[in-house]
């Protein structure tokens, strides 16, 4: 992997958080929360 497709995936997955987040249900989220929903990213990035 190149560093600007690492640079690209990188940008993608903030961006995915940012509309998780903007389009999310709830305005303020808990630490467990948020580490969750990285949690669900990782693994479905790693089943790609």
């Amino acid at each position: 992997m190149t560093d600007k497709e690492r640079q690209d995936t990188k940008m993608a997955t903030l961006y995915e958080l940012r509309l998780i987040f903007a389009n999310g249900e709830k305005s303020e989220y808990t630490k467990e929360e948020i580490v969750e929903l990285l949690d669900k990213i990782a693994m479905a990035k790693d089943q790609q």
